[in-house]
């Protein structure tokens, strides 16, 4: 059994034993004057400051671990989450019209309604040509980058409507959305606005429906000419191409109006080839009907 050690509190000897001895044989001391003496702990010493430095690193490590981990699992389900908000504002701006007629959330109408169905998309060149091997959605993450390249994302319905993604700035930061044309390519079936940063209240309303509703059936073309659709402040004066800006929101209601001019004019080339080529379909028609006439006479 290994013994302990006692040292004396008046002169410092110190005695090997299992208990102190009765007095002490240096100094007579009494046993009650010893005190025992309690081995060293090995390792580090949890009240040092080495000890909290190497404590605290590497529980940042294994935090840092974790929610790099956690980052790296949920990737996935988010980038599917991105893509599916952007499938559903598309989708919301088509069926705008529709919800605004039958007094219900366009939610409700979209909910009813599979993407992929509907849903064309593509990319084109600033002469409206179809650019293959892009990712459409990988464009949308990055629009005004993609439009400085000469990459403009479109979205064709089946049955002949097309959604035009925009973007621009507003007051405090980026606004953007999808404007929804009618098989005209002029009336606006339908229009989805966000932004970063909009003041509460006032530029903010950009992203209501009620507001958003105040576009449904506005014309971008004025007898053949790209005007797109304005803002005006102290309210609109053309019924057909001017929405009332937001009321103390003059500086949003701007950029709004600047985003939809100069994002829509991306896509004047498809669009007036859609509208040259809807004209020509009709020509023979009316051709006929003229011949018919002349036939009765």
């Amino acid at each position: 059994m290994a013994q302990k050690k006692f040292k004396c509190n008046v002169c410092g000897y110190i005695h090997e034993g299992s208990a102190a001895p009765a007095t002490c044989p240096v100094c007579g001391a009494p046993a009650s004057e010893f005190t025992e003496l309690k081995p060293e702990k090995k390792g580090l010493d949890t009240n040092s400051n080495l000890y909290i430095v190497i404590y605290s690193t590497v529980m940042v490590v294994i935090v840092a671990t974790l929610l790099a981990l956690a980052a790296l699992g949920l990737q996935k389900r988010q980038a599917e989450n991105e893509l599916n908000e952007k499938k559903q504002s598309i989708l919301m701006s088509l069926y705008a019209g529709d919800a605004a007629k039958q007094q219900v959330p366009a939610e409700e109408l979209v909910a009813q309604v599979k993407y992929d169905d509907v849903i064309e998309a593509s990319v084109l060149d600033s002469e409206g040509n179809p650019i293959e091997g892009e990712n459409v959605f990988a464009l949308l993450n990055d629009l005004p980058g993609a439009y400085a390249a000469g990459k403009f994302p479109v979205f064709e319905t089946k049955d002949g409507r097309v959604v035009i993604p925009v973007t621009g700035m507003g007051l405090w930061g980026p606004i953007w959305g999808y404007v929804a044309l009618e098989k005209d390519m002029n009336t606006i079936a339908g229009i989805i606005m966000a932004h970063k940063g909009e003041t509460p209240g006032l530029g903010d309303e950009i992203a209501t429906a009620k507001y958003q509703s105040k576009f449904i059936g506005k014309q971008i073309f004025n007898d053949g000419e790209f005007v797109s659709v304005k803002l005006r402040k102290g309210g609109a004066q053309d019924p057909e191409h001017e929405v009332d800006a937001i009321s103390g929101g003059t500086k949003t209601s701007d950029g709004v109006t600047a985003m939809l001019h100069s994002s829509i004019e991306h896509y004047l080339p498809l669009l007036e080839a859609k509208r040259a080529a809807a004209t020509a379909a009709a020509a023979p028609a009316e051709v006929s009907n003229v011949e018919n006439e002349e036939s009765n006479e």
